[in-house]
């Protein structure tokens, strides 16, 4: 797919992949709408590239809808919806509360389906549209000490490839990113057990987003 003009939403954008994906894609011309939960970091990151910011918290369905609408508003069509956003808190299945449980499988699960949701019944219908979804190598292998994280990852990668089988045909385009380690918040720092976690050298999120683009 060629960039240029193209319209691009990013949730999880105010900081880490989201961020870097965000500049990456505005630098290859596409027009990018910034949705995160922290509404001041996601405009600071739309600032910086003359896109729009949103708030937007992704384990909200009616949320989702209306980030949406409020980009087709803006932009017309959406030709790409990156579903970035999650949260990890480590944890184990007897210490992991069920409340966390619930909150990780909204934000890091429900918020890919809410997007496809949206969007996808628009794709369909003008037979073009690309799902990007953001896993982790999480989601492939596991992560130790990390469970409610790498079983709603499972699911990102296994939804993935669902849209991908189904509607490939009929001209939706549907790409996962399963990185290993990578130098965001949500990494936590030298401090944290996920880095040492992490299967191989941590990366920057401006190489994963080149590899995005790419």
């Amino acid at each position: 797919m060629d960039l240029l003009g193209r319209s691009v939403v990013i949730t999880g954008g105010a900081s880490g992949i989201g961020a870097a994906c965000a500049r990456a894609f505005s630098a290859e011309g596409a027009k990018v709408a910034v949705a995160d939960i922290n509404g001041e970091g996601a405009q600071a990151v739309a600032d910086a590239i003359s896109g729009i910011a949103i708030r937007c918290d992704v384990a909200k369905e009616d949320d989702v809808r209306a980030l949406v609408q409020t980009c087709e508003r803006k932009f017309g069509e959406i030709d790409i919806f990156f579903s970035n956003a999650a949260v990890a808190t480590g944890g184990d299945p007897i210490s992991t509360s069920v409340e966390t449980w619930q909150q990780q499988w909204q934000i890091n699960v429900m918020g890919h389906v809410y997007a496809v949701r949206s969007v996808l019944p628009s794709m369909l219908a003008r037979g073009e549209g690309y799902l990007v979804h953001t896993a982790s190598m999480a989601g492939i292998l596991t992560s130790p000490g990390n469970l409610a994280y790498a079983t709603t990852k499972h699911a990102v990668v296994g939804l993935a490839e669902w849209l991908s089988i189904t509607y490939h045909d009929r001209g939706i385009r549907t790409s996962l990113l399963a990185p290993l380690g990578v130098n965001t918040p949500m990494l936590g720092g030298g401090d944290s057990p996920f880095p040492r976690a992490a299967a191989g050298p941590v990366k920057e999120p401006e190489e994963v987003a080149d590899m995005v683009i790419q």
